[in-house]
C-alpha cells in the first residue's frame, strides 16, 4: 500500500485541518491527526470524528481553534479527561495534550502524566489506530507509524502495539474493540492479540455493562456480525457477558435423530437480516428468537426433539437479558419482545393453509410491526436444501400479499372495535364486569374470523344478538 505525503496533503487539504495548522504554529504546539481519521483515509472509508492531539495544551489548542472558527463553533470541555471537543459543520474534532498511562489492576481509569507523541502512540489499542499524520506547517502531512499500521493494514491484522497481555489487562475494554474492529473491518486478530484476549478474558468484569454492550450493539450492526459473534465464543468472552447466547451452542443426535446447533443457526438469522435491514432491534430479535430453546427441550420418542412454546419462553427472557446487559427498558425492549413471541406465527401459516381469518389475526396481533415479523421469519430460512428455502420464500410471498390484500380491505393492522367498552356498558346499563368483556371479545373475533365486516352496523347487529343470548336488553 503506496501513499505519497502529496496524497496525504491531499486528504488534509480542508478548512478545518487547515485552521488547526494555523493555531497550532502561532502557539507553537506540535500537532497531529491521529488514530482512527488515519486508518481510515488508508481505508478509503468517511470519516467525520477527527481526534487531535497537541504535545502539551490540548485544551488550550482546542479554545484558541473554535475561537478561529467563529462564536456559533460549540465546544465542550471535559476537565476530568483533559480533553475538548469542538463541533463544526458535519466535524467532531477531538483535541487532547499528548501523555502516557499507567494503571492499577482494579480499573481501566489510567493515571495520567504528560507525555510526547512517542508515549501518546504507546498507549493506543491497536498499531492501526497509532497512526499520526502531522499538521504543522513544516511538517504538514508527514506520517508517523513507529508500529508499522501500514503494514497491518495491508495485511488485514488486528494488533496491539506493545505487549498484547499488559495492554488488554490495563484496559480489557480493547478486547471487545479489538473484535468490532475485526468483524467491521474484515480483518483478522494477530494470533498473539487472540491468545491474549483469551488469557485475559476475566479483566471484562472489571467493564461497566454500558461500554460493553455499546461494542456489542457496534457488532451487531456490522456488514456480518456472525464473525464478532464467533470471536467473542472462540476467546471465551461471549460465556461471560451473554451466557444465554452460548446456552444455544452444541447439537445433540439421539437415536439416530439429530437437530441443529442453534447457536450457529442464529448467528445465520442476524446475516440474512442485516443484509436487508439497519434497524438495531430487528437485528436483536434476530438473535433473541430462539433463546428459548435450551429451556424448552425435550426428546419425544415419537415425534423426536421438540422446543415447544420456545417462543413464549423466549419472550418472557427478553426483559431480563435487557436488563442485566444495560439496553433499553422501553418500547425498544416491548418491540423485541413481541418479535421473539411472534416469530413462529407467519411460519405456521406458510405450513397451513393460508386462509383470511388467521391473516387477519397476524395482521391484528402484529400491528405495525407485520412488516418487522415477516422480515425476520424470511431471515429464519437457513435450511442448506435450495428447494426448501425456494418453497418457503415462496410461501412467505403469498402471505405477504394476503397481508397487504386484507389491511385494504378490512383495515386490520391497529384496529379498533366499531363499539368500544363505554358504548356497550351505556347500551345495557352494565357497570365494567366480565360481561363487558365478554361482548367485546365476541364482537373483535367475529371481525377477525369474517363473520362481520369492520363495520359498525353490522357490529351493532351481531351485538344485539349475542347480548339476547346472554339474557340482556337494551336500555330504552
Amino acid at each position: 500500500m503506496y501513499v505519497s505525503t502529496e496524497d496525504i496533503k491531499s486528504y488534509l487539504d480542508k478548512e478545518i485541518f487547515k485552521i488547526i495548522s494555523e493555531v497550532a504554529d502561532e502557539m507553537q504546539l506540535e500537532c497531529y491527526v491521529i488514530g482512527g481519521t488515519v486508518r481510515d483515509f488508508f481505508l478509503y472509508r468517511p470519516s467525520t470524528d477527527i481526534d487531535i492531539v497537541a504535545i502539551g495544551k490540548g485544551v488550550e489548542l482546542a479554545k484558541a481553534v473554535a475561537s478561529r472558527l467563529g462564536k456559533r463553533t460549540k465546544i465542550s470541555i471535559f476537565k476530568n479527561f483533559g480533553t475538548a471537543q469542538i463541533k463544526y459543520k458535519n466535524y467532531e474534532v477531538e483535541f487532547v495534550g499528548a501523555r502516557k498511562e499507567s494503571y492499577t489492576h482494579d480499573s481501566r481509569k489510567p493515571i495520567v502524566e504528560d507525555g510526547t507523541l512517542d508515549d501518546d502512540q504507546k498507549r493506543r489499542d491497536f498499531t492501526i489506530n497509532a497512526m499520526a499524520f502531522c499538521l504543522n506547517s513544516d511538517r504538514f502531512g508527514e506520517l508517523l507509524d513507529p508500529f508499522n499500521g501500514m503494514q497491518d493494514l495491508e495485511d488485514l491484522i488486528i494488533r496491539t502495539p506493545l505487549d498484547a497481555d499488559i495492554t488488554f489487562s490495563d484496559d480489557p475494554l480493547r478486547m471487545m474493540r479489538g473484535i468490532r474492529f475485526a468483524t467491521q473491518l474484515g480483518f483478522d486478530l494477530y494470533p498473539e492479540t487472540f491468545d491474549a484476549i483469551i488469557r485475559n478474558k476475566e479483566r471484562i468484569n472489571i467493564i461497566s455493562k454500558e461500554r460493553i454492550i455499546d461494542e456489542i450493539n457496534k457488532i451487531i450492526m456490522s456488514a456480518k456480525p456472525s464473525i464478532g459473534f464467533i470471536l467473542l465464543e472462540k476467546t471465551g468472552l461471549l460465556q461471560i457477558i451473554f451466557p444465554e447466547f452460548i446456552a444455544l451452542k452444541g447439537a445433540e443426535t439421539r437415536e439416530g435423530v439429530g437437530h441443529k446447533d442453534n447457536f450457529y443457526h442464529t448467528l445465520s438469522v442476524l446475516d440474512n437480516i442485516a443484509k436487508t435491514t439497519d434497524n438495531l432491534w430487528l437485528r436483536w430479535a434476530a438473535i433473541l428468537h430462539d433463546i428459548g430453546k435450551p429451556a424448552t427441550k425435550r426428546w419425544h420418542n415419537k415425534l423426536g426433539w421438540t422446543f415447544h412454546n420456545h417462543n413464549y419462553v423466549g419472550g418472557k427472557m427478553v426483559p431480563n437479558i435487557f436488563k442485566r446487559m444495560k439496553l433499553p427498558l422501553n418500547e425498544k425492549m416491548k418491540y423485541t419482545q413481541k418479535l421473539v413471541e411472534m416469530h413462529m406465527r407467519p411460519m405456521q401459516l406458510v405450513e397451513e393453509e393460508v386462509t383470511d381469518s388467521a391473516v387477519r389475526r397476524l395482521l391484528f396481533d402484529a400491528g405495525d410491526d407485520v412488516d418487522d415479523l415477516m422480515t425476520l421469519c424470511e431471515a429464519d430460512i437457513t435450511s442448506k436444501n435450495p428447494e426448501r428455502v425456494k418453497r418457503h420464500l415462496r410461501n412467505f410471498k403469498i402471505v405477504r400479499q394476503k397481508l397487504v390484500e386484507i389491511e385494504e380491505k378490512d383495515k386490520v393492522r391497529n384496529f379498533q372495535p366499531p363499539i368500544d367498552g363505554n358504548e356497550i356498558m351505556e347500551l345495557f346499563g352494565l357497570g365494567q364486569g366480565k360481561e363487558v368483556g365478554v361482548l367485546k371479545a365476541l364482537i373483535k373475533d367475529a371481525i377477525l374470523d369474517g363473520e362481520i365486516g369492520n363495520d359498525r352496523d353490522e357490529a351493532y347487529k351481531f351485538l344485539m344478538i349475542k347480548a339476547n343470548e346472554m339474557g340482556l336488553s337494551p336500555i330504552k
